[in-house]
């Protein structure tokens, strides 16, 4: 992966434009649509990056009880947590707007797996961002990470 200096000298990491997979609908298997509220908005009329980050945690949540994580369990021993996020803005909504949220498991290693996440615009094909989650499979009573279950690699397919 090639490098961007910046002005302050931070190695900046290419933008996926850069790459050649230009991402589409049919790149994800689970859907979520979820409505562009009035406080969703900033200064300058669009929806803020940060409601963009709770959009796709309501999405993932519901993920996660799709792939057969209890959620909602506060007394879970196994379980995951999110260990990372790299999100891609593309273009901006306004609002009002239905955005459909697409997910697919997108790689798996030993003990993590990335969720890929590309928020749509109802009725657009070009995803408005796009996000990486790096999810840590973990047992909370002994405080340590865990192999990856079978029932996540078998939900992992290649783009």
């Amino acid at each position: 992966m090639r490098y961007t200096p910046s002005v302050s000298g931070v190695r900046i990491p290419p933008s996926p434009q850069m790459f050649d997979k230009q991402f589409s609908r049919t790149d994800f298997d689970y859907w979520v649509t979820l409505a562009t509220r009035w406080g969703d908005l900033d200064a300058m009329q669009h929806v803020n990056h940060a409601a963009y980050l709770t959009f796709m945690e309501t999405a993932r949540l519901e993920y996660y009880e799709y792939l057969g994580f209890e959620n909602r369990n506060w007394d879970h021993k196994e379980g995951i947590i999110l260990g990372s996020m790299t999100v891609y803005y593309h273009q901006q909504v306004l609002h009002p707007a239905q955005l459909d949220i697409g997910q697919r498991i997108s790689r798996v290693g030993h003990k993590s797996f990335d969720i890929l996440t590309g928020i749509f615009v109802a009725d657009q094909d070009i995803p408005a961002l796009i996000a990486t989650f790096t999810v840590v499979c973990f047992n909370y009573k002994k405080n340590t990470t865990i192999p990856v279950p079978d029932k996540i690699r078998d939900k992992c397919r290649e783009l």
